[in-house]
């Protein structure tokens, strides 16, 4: 297994945007780089670790014509990248594909997290030239246990495997650059199986498996994992499942991270730096917080991208987090924590920063 994570899922890439993270430390209301964006509210799976089950799986949709104008503006202003995920599956919207090419046609870098059984090879076709990277949550490494995880039916996993088989050919032939991967998240019914996992979608051609720790959400109506530490998987067995084009991504700074008992920083400093939109159009400072109105920024459905970012609702909700939210509240492992030691550090540097 490589030690190192060539495409850093495992850490940050904030470090790699110095001129924003510049005009931030100087004082400025900077765009965001990166967006989650939830097209849809609904999801054809009930997985038994589902984070944003509190949510409820509403069957709403993002509308396009509004979104292809809020893409315009926030690539206009400084937007790099959006991920489709969200609480619901991605590809229940029937207008996807259509959502992410006018992300693209703004000049936003596209990423997908699907569990692709919607994911069909007449979908990929167009989807594979727009999007950066698709990963696959899945998991289990059979179909008996896929049901189970899932909440679905043993069929699903064979549509995945077929769907992103068929989405490896397409690659190829379009010379499309989009990275395929799939994710896993390690629970006692999964781990035995890791491994054939493993060899499912190395054999299928994808280039990567991440392994990750289960992180409880404080908002989750699952509370069966919230306890647990990560199950032992076989790292040597998957070691030698790696290939020159195939990489097995063990998330070992998560791991580490899930068993921390204190943090360097003591507010978060990561929230001009993304933010969140459900699929109703609502704005979130932070997706741990979703449904409580001291995070929301505001609808995209009602006001421009930009009147939104700059305005009081949004003003109001930072300066609320600097001076009242409790960090020790948030989720292990948020996607933010990292960054949050990347930024306490630039801005609180300890003893012989000079000595490089």
């Amino acid at each position: 297994m490589s030690e190192t994570d060539s495409f850093r899922i495992d850490s940050h890439k904030l470090h790699l945007h110095p001129q924003r993270v510049a005009q931030w430390l100087e004082g400025q209301d900077i765009a965001p780089l990166y967006m989650e964006v939830s097209p849809s509210g609904a999801c054809n799976h009930r997985c038994r670790f589902c984070a944003l089950d509190f949510m409820g799986y509403k069957a709403r949709f993002l509308p396009l014509d509004s979104m292809r104008e809020r893409f315009v503006e926030m690539g206009r202003m400084g937007l790099k990248a959006v991920m489709f995920a969200g609480e619901g599956e991605p590809f229940l919207h029937r207008q996807m594909v259509e959502m992410a090419e006018a992300a693209k046609a703004a000049g936003i870098d596209v990423a997908f997290t699907t569990n692709a059984t919607l994911l069909s090879p007449e979908k990929a076709r167009r989807v594979l030239p727009v999007t950066s990277w698709i990963k696959v949550s899945c998991n289990a490494g059979t179909a008996a246990s896929y049901a189970q995880i899932h909440g679905t039916r043993p069929e699903d996993f064979t549509t995945v495997m077929h769907n992103m088989g068929e989405a490896v050919r397409l690659r190829t032939e379009l010379g499309s650059a989009c990275t395929l991967g799939f994710q896993t998240v390690l629970l006692p019914e999964n781990s035995h199986d890791v491994l054939e996992l493993g060899r499912r979608v190395r054999d299928i051609g994808a280039d990567y498996l991440v392994i990750k720790p289960y992180s409880q959400h404080p908002q989750s109506h699952t509370r069966e994992y919230g306890a647990m530490a990560a199950p032992a998987v076989p790292l040597e067995s998957l070691r030698a499942l790696e290939t020159d084009s195939f990489r097995i991504i063990y998330r070992h700074e998560a791991v580490q991270r899930s068993a921390q008992t204190c943090k360097i920083y003591n507010r978060c400093l990561a929230l001009p730096f993304w933010s969140y939109c459900d699929a109703g159009g609502t704005v979130w400072g932070c997706s741990m917080f979703l449904g409580k109105e001291t995070f929301s920024y505001g609808s995209l459905l009602d006001q421009s991208f930009e009147a939104l970012w700059h305005g009081k609702q949004r003003h109001d909700s930072l300066q609320w987090c600097a001076e009242h939210l409790d960090d020790s509240l948030c989720r292990v492992n948020c996607r933010m924590d990292p960054i949050n030691t990347y930024l306490w550090e630039l801005t609180n540097p300890g003893a012989h920063a000079n000595f490089i």
